[in-house]
C-alpha cells in the first residue's frame, strides 16, 4: 500500500506531491470477503487543495493498484512512464474511470514541474519493466526516491542499472535518499536475471512430458526467459491467466518486450503433443482463483497436468503465502506431477537490492540523509543502522510519520493518522467500520438467528425458533442444538416480566444471553446472535 507524500512550504501550508498509490491483498484470516486493501487517504483528501500531482514509480500492484479507486477523490494529474501508464489505463478502463488525468513522462532528463517540485524519472532495474527512481528537486535541495530497485546490468527486459547516471544526478549533492529496504538482511550481492536462462533451459530440456511454470505475472523478463527456454526446447508456449496476458500485451504495445516467442491459445494447445507444450500460468503465490491453482485441481481450459509432467515455481513465496503455495504443490504431487521450487536459488532472483547493493548505492549517491522505506519495521530499522554506521543521518519513519528534511539531520515533525480501507465488492469501507470484524466473529463463533413473535398483549405467540449457521448440530446433551436453544428461549420468555416483554432492547439482550450461555454449555462456543422481534398490532 505504498503512498508517500512530499511537501514543501510553510508548516500546514505545504504544497504536496504523492509518490505511488498501491494496494495490498486480503486473506481469510484477517480480512475475509474483502477484494482489496487500500491506504486510508482521508488526510490527503482533506488537503487535496494543496496537492499538485501523483507520480507512480512502476506498475506493481502495491504501487499503482489504488489509482483507479482513488483518482476521482484526489482529482490531480498522475504521471508515469509509458508501460506503467498503460497498466494504469487498463485499470481505469475496467472501472469506467476517465484517464484524462493520466500523463506519460519520458525518462530523465525530462522533468515535470509540480508546484515547487521538479520531478524526473531515472530508470532502474527491477522485476517489472520501466521502473524508475524519482529525482525530486525542491528549493531546499534534491531528494532521490529510489523506488523498488536492484543492481542488474543485464536484466533481460527493461533498462539496466546505470551507475554513471546515478553518479551524475548525485554530483551536486543529495539532501536525502529515500531507499528500498526489502533485502537489507541478505548478505550477498544480488544476481542478474540473465543468469537464470541456462538453468531453466536445462530443466525444461530434460523434462519428458508437459511443462508448466508460474512466476509473478508482472515479471516480464522472467516470462521471456521461460518462453525462450521453451522455444529452444521445441515447445509451444501457452499463457494462462488474465494478468499474464495483459502484462505481455502491455509490454508489446509499449515496446519494452521484443523477441518473445509466438504464443498459442489453450484451444490450439490441445492439438499439440504434450511433450511439446510449455504452460506459463498465473498464481505463484497460491491464489485460489489463479490458473496454477485451477491446474492443480484438474483441467483448466482443456489443459491438464498428468503423472510425469513438471511444474516449476520460478518465484519466491512471499511470507504469509506459504500454506496456499504448499497446498497447490501437494495437489500436483497427488496427481503425480513433479514440482520444482526455487529452494536452491537456481530458478529465481529477487527484484530488490541486497545489503551490498544498498551499500553501493549509498556510496554512489552519498546523501546527507537516508530514509529507509519499503520493508517491515525490522527492515527499516536495520537499514537506518546501516546508513548511520556508514556516516549518514537516518530515521525510522513508520506509517504516518512526518519527517522534516530541511536541517542537517532528519527530525520527526509530527504524525498523520493513517490506516487502511477495504474494497468490499463495489464499495469502499473503513477498517474500523465493524463489517470485517463482524465477519471474523461469525467465522470464529458461528451465528444463530432467533425469531420471536409477540401478540397484541405483548405475550409470546408460539415458541421462538432458531436458525444455525456454522455451528455443530448436536451438543453435549446429545439433543439437537436448535431444539435445546428453543426450549431455553421459551422458558426465558415465560419467566420474563411485562416490562421486559414491552422493551425490545431488554428483550433482545436477554434472548442473546440465553443463546450464548446455552451454546457455551452445549458446544463450548458463544456464537454471534441476531434477534428478530415481530409484534402484532
Amino acid at each position: 500500500m505504498n503512498a508517500y507524500v512530499y511537501g514543501y512550504g510553510a508548516p500546514g501550508k505545504e504544497r504536496l506531491i504523492v509518490v505511488d498509490l498501491g494496494v495490498a491483498f486480503p486473506d481469510m484470516e484477517g480480512s475475509p470477503g474483502v477484494d482489496l486493501i487500500l491506504p486510508d487517504l482521508s488526510w490527503l483528501v482533506e488537503n487535496r487543495d494543496r496537492l499538485e500531482a501523483v507520480f507512480i514509480t512502476h506498475a506493481h500492484e502495491d504501487h499503482v493498484g489504488a489509482v483507479p479507486h482513488v483518482l476521482t477523490r484526489l482529482n490531480v494529474p498522475v504521471h508515469a512512464r509509458a508501460f506503467t501508464a498503460n497498466i494504469a489505463r487498463r485499470k481505469l478502463s475496467d472501472l469506467g474511470v476517465p484517464d484524462d488525468d493520466l500523463h506519460v513522462v519520458s525518462p530523465w532528463p525530462e522533468t515535470v514541474q509540480a508546484g515547487p517540485f521538479r520531478v524526473g524519472f531515472l530508470p532502474v532495474s527491477h522485476s517489472i519493466p520501466e521502473s524508475a527512481a524519482l529525482i525530486i528537486d525542491t528549493p531546499a535541495g534534491r531528494v532521490i526516491h529510489s523506488g523498488d530497485f536492484k543492481i542488474d546490468t543485464d536484466p533481460v527486459v527493461g533498462e539496466p542499472f546505470d551507475a554513471e547516471a546515478w553518479a551524475e544526478v548525485s554530483k551536486g549533492g543529495v539532501k536525502a535518499l529515500i531507499c528500498d529496504s526489502t533485502n537489507v538482511f541478505v548478505p550477498h550481492a544480488g544476481r542478474s536475471e540473465s543468469l537464470l536462462g541456462p538453468e531453466i533451459e536445462k530443466l525444461i530440456a530434460g523434462a519428458p512430458g508437459m511443462v508448466a511454470a508460474t512466476t509473478f505475472a508482472s515479471n516480464v523478463a522472467r516470462l521471456k526467459t521461460l518462453a525462450l527456454a521453451a522455444d529452444r526446447a521445441g515447445r509451444s508456449v501457452v499463457l494462462l491467466g488474465r494478468a499474464m496476458r495483459r502484462m505481455v500485451e502491455a509490454s508489446l504495445e509499449t515496446g519494452v518486450l521484443s523477441g518473445f516467442p509466438k504464443v498459442v491459445s489453450p484451444e490450439e494447445a490441445q492439438e499439440i503433443p504434450r511433450g511439446n507444450l510449455m504452460v506459463l500460468a498465473t498464481g505463484s503465490q497460491g491464489e485460489g482463483r489463479a490458473a496454477s491453482a485451477a491446474l492443480s485441481r484438474g483441467k483448466y481450459l482443456g489443459l491438464e497436468l498428468k503423472e510425469g509432467d513438471l511444474f516449476l515455481f520460478s518465484s519466491k513465496t512471499i511470507p504469509g503465502n506459504e500454506r496456499c503455495v504448499i497446498r497447490i504443490m501437494n495437489n500436483f504431487s497427488e496427481r503425480g506431477v513433479d514440482v520444482v521450487d526455487d529452494s536452491g536459488g537456481r530458478y529465481h532472483v529477487s527484484g530488490h537490492a541486497n545489503r551490498p547493493d544498498l551499500e553501493r548505492l549509498h556510496d554512489i549517491v552519498r546523501p546527507q540523509i537516508v530514509v529507509p522505506m519499503h520493508g517491515e519495521h525490522r527492515h527499516l530499522r536495520e537499514h537506518a543502522k546501516l546508513a548511520e554506521a556508514r556516516g549518514m543521518q537516518s530515521v525510522v519513519a513508520v506509517n504516518g510519520t512526518m519527517v522534516d528534511l530541511t536541517g542537517n539531520a532528519p527530525v520527526v515533525a509530527g504524525h498523520v493518522e493513517t490506516g487502511r480501507t477495504y474494497l468490499d465488492g463495489s464499495v469502499q469501507i473503513g477498517a474500523l467500520d465493524g463489517i470485517v470484524r463482524d465477519r471474523l466473529r461469525m467465522a470464529q463463533n458461528g451465528h444463530v438467528l432467533v425469531t420471536v413473535i409477540l401478540d397484541e398483549e405483548d405475550e409470546p405467540l408460539g415458541e421462538p425458533w432458531c436458525e444455525l449457521k456454522g455451528l455443530a448440530g448436536t451438543g453435549s446433551s446429545g439433543a439437537d442444538l436448535a431444539e435445546v436453544l428453543e426450549t431455553d428461549l421459551d422458558q426465558y420468555l415465560r419467566r420474563a416480566g411485562a416490562k421486559t416483554l414491552r422493551d425490545d432492547d431488554k428483550l433482545e439482550e436477554g434472548l442473546r444471553q440465553v443463546v450464548r450461555q446455552t451454546a457455551q454449555a452445549e458446544i463450548g462456543k458463544k456464537p454471534e446472535v441476531t434477534v428478530v422481534i415481530s409484534r402484532l398490532r
